[in-house]
């Protein structure tokens, strides 16, 4: 017997295939699930309609395929990773062109770690230099060089038409400012 696991609240249920149902009737599912499985601390929810799930699925997509996406089009066009391109920039909009390391992480939405690796790789370019806070000798702080500006406004053009193709121009321009709002709305409450 096939059976899948679900991780939901750290508790885990195994669904036999006969439970699921058919594959193609994923909301049937889902009001199984809300009906038969009880986690504690959950409220129920409403199961998403066939147009709520479309949109949930492609969502998803877009989260995990788009990043990848660009940054595989802008190292082809330009050699710089989509990381050292989003650190370059963040560090070109700050004031005096410099943040702290955790800023910088949280603005390029990387990992302590994987800002570590990014700066480091910057700076042996010449893009970017670190030195200790002059406040706080605990903390790091980044600046954007003259070098590294350049290369950033290189990359530009070739990251703008990436984003054009796969995303903006493939937009309904109608509604492109009530879908701007909507996902400002969704971003502003994940912080």
């Amino acid at each position: 017997m096939r059976s899948e696991v679900c991780a939901l609240s750290s508790k885990y249920i195994t669904l036999s295939s006969e439970v699921r149902g058919p594959e193609s009737d994923r909301s049937e599912r889902g009001k199984y699930l809300l009906a038969h499985v009880k986690l504690p601390h959950m409220t129920p929810a409403q199961p998403l309609n066939t147009q709520e799930e479309r949109l949930w699925r492609a969502l998803m997509r877009v989260l995990i395929v788009l990043p990848r996406s660009l940054d595989r089009d802008l190292v082809h066009a330009t050699g710089l990773s989509l990381s050292e391109y989003s650190v370059l920039l963040n560090l070109s909009e700050a004031e005096n062109g410099e943040l702290r390391m955790v800023d910088l992480a949280a603005a390029a939405s990387l990992s302590a770690s994987r800002i570590t690796r990014v700066v480091e790789t910057l700076q042996s370019r010449g893009h970017v230099v670190k030195r200790r806070h002059d406040k706080d000798g605990r903390g790091n702080v980044t600046a954007v060089t003259p070098a590294g500006l350049a290369r950033l406004r290189d990359a530009y053009p070739a990251h703008l038409e990436s984003v054009r193709r796969r995303v903006v121009d493939r937009l309904d321009k109608e509604s492109l400012a009530s879908l701007v709002r909507q996902l400002e709305d969704v971003a502003g409450d994940l912080d």
